[in-house]
């Protein structure tokens, strides 16, 4: 849980932007959204091979981009 130092009580938009701010560097947002729904584990699976399938795309992608740009 992410912790704030409140330096001036009477500035609470400033505090409340700063605690926002923690809680996404820790990843709470993201993580709840991940839970509100149950997902199969053969779709978490499915997912999974697709980002991987597209993150090998793109770094062969970022590869050939490259290789073309050093001649």
């Amino acid at each position: 849980m992410p912790n704030i130092t409140i330096h001036n009580p009477d500035n609470f938009e400033y505090s409340l932007i700063s605690f926002k701010r923690a809680c996404d560097r820790a990843g709470i947002v993201a993580e709840v959204r991940r839970r509100e729904a149950y997902e199969k584990p053969t779709t978490v699976r499915k997912k999974a091979k697709a980002f991987a399938k597209k993150r090998l795309r793109l770094r062969l992608r970022r590869e050939r981009i490259n290789a073309t740009r050093r001649f």
